[in-house]
Parts: structure tokens; C-alpha cells; sequence
């Protein structure tokens, strides 16, 4: 495991099975640390696998959340307007890194999901900020027979699903959709930026 992060495992065993595709959920809160392409490299070097990352909308959907919370938008627009705002995101992932965007999960081909042409062609979900990145990532691993890492700025603060969703680690919707999931692991910096709770988001 690489020095500047810490692991650990929500359901399954410590290791991916043999073979395991993974989807790794990037909260979008780390696109704001220094360095950050080169630590999350550090991360994905270690990974054995194909993997396709899901990255978070960070301050660009705590944005949005803010201009709603002044004047409420209909539900329907923040939650596509959101989901754009992780098209954004990735695409600064898929640049910094170098990878590709990739339009779907199936097959798992290693790269950065481009979650807007995802979910306008493939899935659906419940509309709300009740639904977020977490969420999206789960049903992304879900559809390509893969396990789950979520990467967060803070390791979660139970094992429990529920009790990390009541405390805000991931979204409210997780618990339900992660349900099929064999294996849920997470990573969060060994130094994060801030301690405490860490709002799920987009």
C-alpha cells in the first residue's frame, strides 16, 4: 500500500478477487489538496486491476447546492445540472492523469466514466441531493460486475452502511443501491485537509 494513504474495508475480504474489475469513487473534495494529481496517481499505481474511476463534483456542486439552498431550482435541474458537473470533473481527472473518458461501465475499460453520457443513454436513479457521486459510483460498479472503492478526503466514521450515510460519509440512497455489492473498500489520505464529518456529494 502506498505511504500517503490509509485503507480499509467496508464488506468482503481484504483483497479483490483475482481478476475483479473496480470502480473507484474520487471524491470530488480532493481535487482541491495540493498535488492532488500526483497523490491520486500514487493510489491508482498500486491497483492491479482495471479500474474506471467515478470523480465527485467537489466545490463545483457545493456550488450548485449553495444557489439552491438561496433559491430553490427545481429538483429535476439541480440533479442533471449536478450531474454535469461531474462531466466537468472528470474531464480534469481524465487530463491530469492521463486517461481516457470512458462512456459506459460495461467492460470496465480502464479510464474515467463519463457519467452525463452514462446516465442520459443507460441508467437511472432517483432525482435529489439524496443521490450523489456515492450513489451513481455504486450502480456503476453494479453494472459492470465490479467491486467499489470509494476514495474520500476522511475514513468513514462506522462500517456500518447506514450509520456512515446518517453520518453524512456517504449519500442517504448508498446503503440501498450498494446492497448487491460483494466488496466496498475505502482510501483516505494519511494527512487530509480538514477531520471531521465530510459531506457526501456529487
Amino acid at each position: 500500500m502506498t505511504a500517503g494513504w490509509r485503507h480499509g474495508v467496508l464488506r468482503g475480504g481484504a483483497e479483490i478477487r483475482t481478476g475483479s474489475p473496480l470502480v473507484v469513487k474520487l471524491g470530488g473534495s480532493l481535487l482541491t489538496r495540493t498535488a492532488w494529481a500526483t497523490t491520486i496517481a500514487d493510489l491508482l499505481a498500486e491497483q492491479v486491476h482495471p479500474y474506471l474511476l467515478v470523480v465527485g463534483g467537489g466545490p463545483i456542486v457545493d456550488g450548485l447546492r449553495a444557489i439552491d439552498a438561496a433559491a430553490p431550482q427545481s429538483a429535476a435541474a439541480m440533479h442533471w445540472w449536478a450531474i454535469e458537473a461531474m462531466g466537468i470533473t472528470a474531464r480534469v481527472v481524465a487530463e491530469a492523469l492521463g486517461l481516457p473518458l470512458v462512456k459506459s461501465p460495461s467492460g470496465t475499460t480502464q479510464g474515467v466514466l463519463d457519467v452525463p453520457a452514462w446516465l442520459r443513454g443507460e441508467a437511472s436513479l432517483p432525482v435529489g441531493w439524496h443521490v450523489t457521486s456515492d450513489s451513481i459510483a455504486a450502480v456503476a460498479a453494479c453494472s459492470a460486475g465490479a467491486e467499489l472503492l470509494l476514495v474520500k478526503s476522511v475514513p468513514p466514521p462506522a462500517h456500518d452502511l447506514a450509520e456512515a450515510a446518517a453520518a453524512g460519509w456517504v449519500d442517504p440512497h448508498f446503503p440501498a443501491v450498494a446492497a448487491a455489492l460483494d466488496r466496498i473498500a475505502w482510501a483516505a489520505p494519511v494527512s487530509p485537509t480538514t477531520a471531521g464529518r465530510t459531506p457526501a456529494g456529487r
